[in-house]
């Protein structure tokens, strides 16, 4: 066999075991979508049903209920305040740690590494005495703050790679062009650290969208975000599971995100391979 004959053979062999591992990876995916268009008997025939023919939109119409909007508004507005609260602090922070130099430097970025260590179990009874005792517990507020206290250390050391990896004789170059100093970070700097921003964002939104246990912590029954929510479905005492609608919940709740994704993909891709391993 010759040589291109055996590297055409490898590549074919790699891109076929990729396929194998996407289609392994994507089938609990189509399997949630594919039942939340079958109906109960369907879904508990003991031959499974792999594709949704004769199925319907019923499962879909039982969990769009007025919990499921105030959930959905819940989600978001504790989302969205994560990610834009996250940003700002970890930005100002990935700035100060990557391009001053002060006494304790080393001991703050080390700090970030160990507070990402802590179980967040370990400090679900101070955080919730914490929270009593500022009248935040069931709020909107108050489960913000905690998860931008959960996100925030990472997101500082992802967005300290990112600006390590921007040349500050770039900034000093603009200003030596006759840029001010505020003109020059904004017109050079921030735009190269773009890509990490967005990188970061995805990452604080994905925490924030699907955190379970600190919600379960913080908000009463009567107030759920979208996963506290979700597992109502699947918890029913005293008769069966309503599987068609708990997976039609489950796509529900996935589609924000995957909009999310679709809009930032392109610049997601570039900032995890421009700066994120960068330590």
């Amino acid at each position: 066999m010759s040589g291109v004959t055996a590297k055409r053979s490898t590549r074919v062999g790699i891109n076929t075991l990729g396929v194998v591992i996407a289609l392994i990876w994507i089938f609990p995916v189509y399997w949630m979508v594919n039942t939340a268009f079958l109906p109960m008997d369907k879904v508990r025939a003991q031959t499974p049903t792999f594709a949704p023919f004769g199925g319907d939109l019923s499962a879909f119409g039982r969990v769009l209920t007025p919990n499921f909007f105030n959930s959905m508004k819940l989600s978001l507005s504790v989302t969205l305040i994560v990610v834009a609260v996250a940003l700002v602090f970890a930005f100002l922070s990935a700035l100060a740690v990557s391009r001053f130099r002060f006494a304790g430097r080393k001991g703050f970025i080390l700090m970030i590494l160990v507070v990402q260590m802590i179980p967040a179990e370990a400090l679900f009874i101070s955080q919730y005495k914490m929270l009593q005792g500022w009248n935040l517990l069931n709020s909107i507020a108050g489960l913000s703050l905690v998860y931008v206290a959960a996100v925030l250390p990472f997101t500082v050391w992802m967005l300290r790679g990112f600006v390590d990896g921007i040349p500050a004789d770039l900034e000093q170059a603009a200003m030596i062009d006759g840029c001010s100093r505020s003109k020059a970070f904004f017109k050079i700097t921030f735009p190269l650290l773009a890509p990490g921003l967005v990188a970061s964002g995805v990452y604080a939104f994905l925490q924030a969208w699907n955190e379970f246990t600190l919600a379960t912590v913080v908000m009463s029954p009567s107030n759920q975000t979208l996963p506290l929510w979700l597992r109502g479905l699947a918890v029913v005492s005293n008769k069966a599971v309503d599987w068609p609608a708990v997976m039609a919940g489950a796509v529900l709740v996935a589609v924000p995100v995957i909009i999310f994704f679709m809009l930032v993909q392109g610049r997601m891709t570039s900032g995890l391979v421009s700066g994120a391993v960068k330590g």
